[in-house]
């Protein structure tokens, strides 16, 4: 539902946190999880955009710099500030995406930036295992009322379905079975 009201939208939708318990150690998970889905390669991307490179070109290189669709554009490890408190749970969060894949939304509605990059976190549970969490893509893009951003949301549920069973993780049932 959208409701406007003197130029504010005010966009309501059901957002699902998703929270996969990977049975992994913290340390050991996020190794893994980072060494998939690998930083995005700046030097790269500061090349391709100084020499105003065609799209073609972006696709390959985007292509190599995620070999699982995914690279990281940012993280922080909220352990080392959160640890000046006394608080000892180790946890990471980052934002996770593919611009060539946000280009496909964005091409439709600049405002999809608001979610693309993807944000995860990594966090420890009380045994010590790796919790993985998520906003079910495809609810948050279909809020935009826009099928063509919404297949694209949908495509990015299959896509982080494949990322966690390719890092041996359960998959939630809800990123296979997005409408």
């Amino acid at each position: 539902m959208t409701v406007q009201q003197d130029r504010v939208f005010d966009v309501v939708y059901e957002a699902h946190r998703l929270t996969v318990d990977t049975g992994v150690p913290f340390e050991e998970f996020r190794r893994r999880y980072e060494e998939a889905v690998p930083a995005l390669d700046r030097v790269v991307f500061d090349r391709l955009i100084q020499e105003s490179a065609d799209w073609a070109t972006v696709l390959g290189a985007a292509d190599r710099n995620a070999p699982h669709g995914f690279v990281i554009f940012w993280s922080l490890d909220n352990s080392e500030i959160m640890g000046l408190s006394g608080d000892t749970w180790r946890s990471v969060q980052y934002l996770m995406g593919n611009h060539t894949i946000a280009q496909r939304m964005f091409h439709h509605d600049p405002a999809v930036m608001e979610y693309a990059p993807l944000r995860t976190t990594i966090y420890e549970d009380q045994a010590g295992a790796a919790r993985f969490a998520i906003d079910q893509p495809s609810r948050q893009f279909a809020a935009f009322g826009n099928p063509a951003i919404t297949e694209v949301g949908i495509e990015l549920d299959r896509k982080v379905a494949a990322l966690l069973d390719f890092l041996g993780a359960p998959v939630p049932a809800q990123l296979v079975e997005s409408e």
